[in-house]
Parts: structure tokens; sequence; C-alpha cells
């Protein structure tokens, strides 16, 4: 296949293409220097086991993006929304009671030399369901009534049983479905009750958690408690490598890169934190390139919302429009979130930086996120096109010149 006919495949918006490979070329380098402690734990001081893995895996996700932008019509997303929800409600299940426990990132499926994450699928399923419900229920005040409750009995169960294995998933669907019904006019009365009553359990877990049973999952409580004491108020007597925790050695990484950074691959912290790759990986970025190349990072995000918005305001229809709004959300939290820990901002917890941190089939699900909105793009563009060409009238085609020179 040439370049020509590889470009036809390549549909949507190109910035948003440049961005994917660009983090891309940010994630392979990051995750070659940041693996190197992990390599000599594990292979044996095969330091390019994991930046080959990882690139299997996005090429696997570009493939993923590409199948979905020329063989699934957008509006196939919105037939199988609830058949995406009860799977993910069948996985988080099954992670729960079959799962193995990761390193602060949930639960962990196994099937054969496969594993993956229910709550990384349940991002995708959440963003296709609600997009379903509010897009088919805008012609009527009572039916968004209706569609309120159904997201929040919905969504509400998944983050609930979420939040046993993995807090943060929780919280970041719990807002990418309230940020989908601000779009698609929920009444502001029923959104705000509904930031308060999941304000409310967070506080509850918080207070109640030393007095619940370690058995059954509620024990995590307990684990989301320290965390945010230890964010608030520090810890005396901490339990990690020579006395200091990830968040620790994620300032100091931060301190060490100051302005330009200490060069590509000299990361020293990254040997010291088990997550470093993953969960804390834009502190091993600030490290090596300083905080213009935080800046950087935090940019290319913030264009891709950017153009996301652009996107959205050019849909026509309504499940189109609450699809893009859920890929974008789900991103970009998901991003802020990753970036705050490492920046001592939030208390710990386990969110990958989006297309960057090391991972396997999360990085496919990531993929299949942004496959969603470059397909909306893409079907955007071509209605577009469509419509230029048919209001193409025989009136609007320019004489041919060599008749008017012939009547002259």
């Amino acid at each position: 296949m040439n370049t020509g006919e590889l470009k036809q495949y390549i549909k949507g918006d190109k910035i948003i293409w440049v961005i994917l490979v660009m983090l891309t070329c940010i994630s392979l380098l990051v995750v070659y220097s940041s693996t190197g402690a992990l390599a000599y734990r594990q292979d044996g001081g095969d330091t390019s086991h994991y930046i080959f893995r990882q690139l299997l895996y996005q090429m696997m996700g570009y493939g993923a993006i590409l199948i979905m932008l020329n063989y699934i019509p957008v509006k196939l997303y919105n037939r199988y929304a609830n058949a995406a929800l009860f799977i993910a409600l069948v996985g988080v299940c099954l992670g729960l009671i079959f799962g193995r426990g990761g390193e602060a990132t949930g639960r962990t499926l196994r099937f054969g030399f496969i594993s993956f994450q229910p709550a990384e699928m349940a991002k995708v399923a959440v963003v296709l369901w609600v997009a379903r419900l509010l897009a088919n229920n805008q012609k009527d005040p009572r039916l968004l009534r209706i569609a309120f409750f159904k997201t929040m009995m919905g969504v509400g169960a998944l983050c609930l049983l979420i939040m046993m294995a993995n807090f943060s998933s929780a919280v970041l669907l719990f807002l990418t479905a309230v940020i989908m019904m601000f779009v698609g006019r929920i009444p502001f009365k029923f959104l705000g009750l509904t930031i308060l009553a999941g304000a409310m359990i967070v506080v509850v877990i918080y207070f109640a958690a030393p007095y619940m049973p370690q058995k059954a999952g509620l024990g995590r409580f307990l684990t989301i408690r320290a965390r945010i004491d230890r964010h608030l108020h520090g810890e005396k007597a901490a339990t990690a490598v020579k006395g200091l925790s990830q968040d620790d050695f994620a300032m100091i990484a931060i301190h060490r890169g100051g302005i330009a950074g200490v060069g590509a691959g000299k990361s020293k912290i990254s040997n010291f934190m088990p997550a470093a790759y993953n969960d804390f990986i834009y502190s091993i970025i600030i490290e090596e390139y300083g905080l213009i190349g935080g800046a950087f990072v935090a940019l290319l995000y913030l264009i891709f919302l950017t153009r996301g918005g652009v996107i959205i305001q050019k849909c026509k229809w309504s499940f189109s429009i609450f699809l893009a709004t859920g890929a974008v959300t789900v991103i970009i939290l998901q991003a802020l979130i990753n970036m705050s820990v490492s920046s001592g901002i939030i208390p710990v917890t386990g969110q990958p930086l989006p297309w960057i941190s090391w991972g396997g089939t999360s990085q496919l699900f990531t993929a299949f996120t942004f496959g969603l909105l470059l397909s909306v793009s893409a079907e955007t563009e071509q209605e577009e096109q469509e419509q230029v060409e048919n209001n193409l009238r025989p009136d609007d085609i320019l004489p041919n010149e060599d008749l008017l020179l012939t009547k002259n």
C-alpha cells in the first residue's frame, strides 16, 4: 500500500491525528527510560522489551482506529450501546470475583496470555450508553428526566462496583456522565443534586472506612481514606523505599527537572518508583524534559480539547454530539487526574496518562475512545462534503471560456 492509498483511510480531524503521533513519540521515549529498573527486575535487563511492547499495542490501537473509521458507521454504536454497558457490568463483576489486584490500578482479568482491566472497558461503555440515552430522549423535557434517572441507575451501579477496586475510575465515570448530561440539557437542579450526592458518598466513605469490614472489597475504602489523610496532613512514618512514597519521589523528580530537565533517558527517580512508567509518568517527563516538556504535553491535551470542541460544534446529529462529548471528556479528565497526582495537587490514585503511559489492553481501550471522536469527525466532514456537492446547481457552473470567445 503506497502513501496515496493510505491517506484515503486516514479520516477525521488531521490535527488530532498529529497529536496522536506526537503522543506516541513521547510515550516511546519516556517508557523506554522509565522501565529500566523494571527490566532488570523481571526481564534480565532487556530494556528493549517494554518499548517494543508499547509500540506493538499502539500500532494495534492505530489499526483499531482505522477499522472504526472505515468500516463501522457511527449509528452502529447507538444500536449496541446497551450491550456494551451490560458487558462492562459483567466484566466488572467478574473482575471483583476472579480478578487479581494491580499496582493501584484496580482489578485485572486474565484470559490466557491476555489480561485487561474491566474499568477501562467501562469508560468506553459509559460514553456509548449515556450518549444513546440522551440522544433518544431530546424531544420532550419529560423524556429528559427519564433519561436522567436511567443514567443515574446504570452509571451509579457501575460506579459503585468499580469503586471497590478503583476509586478514581469510578469518579472519572461519574464526572463524565455529569458533563454529558449537562451538554444533553438535563436540568441544572438534577445535576446539582447529583454532584451533591456524589460528594456526600465520598464523605461517608471517608468517615465510615475504619468501621467497614476488610473483606468483600470494602477494605479498599480504608486505602482511600489513608491517601486523603496523607495528602492533607502528611505521614510521619511512610512505608515506601527509604522512608519515601511514590508521591514524594514524584516531587523530587519535578524538582530535579527544573525548567529544561536533566535530559532524555537520564531519569534517576524512575528507578525508585514502581509506577513511574504508568501513574507517575508525567513527573518523569518533567524530570527529563523540565517544565518546558511538561507544559508541551499539557498543551497537546489542550489542543485536543479545543479540536474536540470544534468537532462537537459541527455535529448535526444529537448522538454524534454526545458521543464526541463523552470521548473528549474521558481523555481530558484522565489526563488531568494523572498530571494532578504527579504534581501533588490531588491524592494519589491510579490513572494512566492517555496514550503515553505504559500499558497493554488499556492502550486499546484508549484507542477506541480516540476512534469514537475521529469517527464522528469523519462522518461530519463527509456530510459537509455531500451537502456542498448537492448544493451545486447548473446555474452555478461557470460558462465555458472557449464558447465565450467564439461568441465574441
